[in-house]
């Protein structure tokens, strides 16, 4: 169940050993590859399996064996080897070099349909345990199977068939499930500011206040109607492991080259240089437009105001606001905007090595089923890859749902 990454990747590695057969719900593979890295799929992040690791926010000890024995290097000879040409861009990330997320999807079936894995667009509606292996129920009735690995996906984005069915069947056949929370997700205020949305910052220092940790992230955001988004802002939502939002802040430094006594010596010469306009006018050589009344209020500042009247205090308060502006959460947004899904298969009964059940011999898990998930720059549909290369790294027959 799940032709997905995961489950392509699972399927192609198992069917060197045996006859596959691969359940897909939706009426094409891959689906959710479609709209990975807006259109393009960043399929991977080209660094090493140790600085992978440390941008796994989820149970990284348990992907160091899959990691290392299926890296990102691996990752992009195998799509190389598919005939599917790569380009690492900004961060290591890795992109088809067509910029086209379909190509990706193409180059997982290619492999699955070399191997001769069959692929049943068909819905499976229930697993069961036998004596001898595993029932398999679909609106076309039951078939029997040796083995069987579920990489349903997790519960972000259900319009791509991840809806969480995958977890209730796993649940069913007696495995523990994490309960599940949207990551990579963009962030609610509690009072979105007037007049943000859709202003794209780049080059912030964002952080959580109030959140264990204090978690901190560097790079592009993007205001909204209710909050923010961008990829900064994603990746500080997966440090956020509870649903109790109370006292949590997202924390935007405007201007992060600039220490705090640099910055003031900035301002001193912008004011100096027009003493007689209007504080909002000569913060437009520093700030975005749409963005300085929302400076300004958060300093307690007039706009109106002359330079030449800005004392030290005032100016040393909205040095203080560019390198602190606050903004108060008051939740998350659901999965239907969330790229991946915390929680999940308890990790803790599952072989790291094989991505076998500890408790229901034959079972394997692959993908964002697992409780694991990382920040955003390609390393979710690593681990889908990696957990799936493991499971379908078996010793004889074995069969995919």
């Amino acid at each position: 169940m799940g032709a997905g990454p995961a489950g392509l990747m699972a399927a192609s590695r198992a069917a060197e050993r045996g006859l596959v057969t691969l359940f897909e719900r939706n009426e094409k593979p891959g689906k959710k590859l479609y709209i990975t890295g807006k259109g393009r799929c960043n399929l991977t992040n080209n660094c090493a399996p140790d600085e992978f690791l440390r941008h796994v926010v989820t149970n990284p000890r348990f992907l160091y064996s899959a990691i290392y024995a299926f890296p990102p290097e691996k990752t992009i000879r195998f799509f190389e080897a598919q005939g599917l040409k790569t380009k690492t861009e900004r961060g290591g990330r890795v992109f088809p070099a067509s910029d086209k997320a379909s190509d990706v999807s193409k180059a997982l079936v290619l492999c699955a349909s070399r191997g001769g894995v069959e692929i049943v667009y068909e819905d499976v509606r229930a697993v069961s345990r036998e004596e001898t292996g595993f029932t398999v129920r679909t609106r076309g009735g039951a078939q029997r199977f040796d083995r069987v690995i579920l990489a349903a996906g997790g519960m972000s984005y259900p319009s791509t068939g991840s809806n969480g069915d995958g977890l209730e069947l796993a649940k069913k056949l007696g495995h523990p499930i994490v309960p599940c929370r949207p990551a990579l997700v963009p962030l609610v205020f509690s009072s979105p500011p007037v007049g943000l949305a859709g202003l794209s910052l780049k080059n912030v220092n964002a952080s959580l206040i109030n959140c264990p940790g204090s978690p901190t992230a560097f790079g592009e955001m993007l205001f909204t109607q209710t909050g923010a988004s961008g990829p900064a802002v994603l990746s500080l939502s997966s440090y956020i492991r509870s649903d109790e939002f109370f006292g949590i802040a997202l924390c935007l430094d405007l201007k992060p080259a600039l220490d705090a006594e640099t910055l003031d010596r900035r301002l001193l010469r912008e004011f100096s240089a027009a003493p007689n306009k209007q504080l909002s006018s000569v913060l437009a050589a520093l700030l975005p437009r749409a963005l300085i009344p929302c400076v300004l209020g958060a300093a307690a500042l007039d706009g109106a105001a002359f330079v030449h009247s800005v004392t030290k205090p005032m100016r040393e308060k909205l040095t203080a606001t560019l390198k602190n502006l606050r903004f108060p959460l008051a939740g998350r947004g659901g999965f239907h905007q969330a790229v991946v899904t915390s929680g999940g298969v308890d990790v803790s009964r599952v072989n790291p090595k094989t991505m076998e059940s500890r408790l229901v011999p034959g079972l394997f898990f692959a993908g964002e089923m697992l409780d694991v998930d990382a920040l955003t720059g390609g390393y979710n549909i690593q681990i889908a890859l990696s957990t799936g290369y493991a499971a379908g790294a078996v010793d004889s027959v074995l069969e995919q749902v």
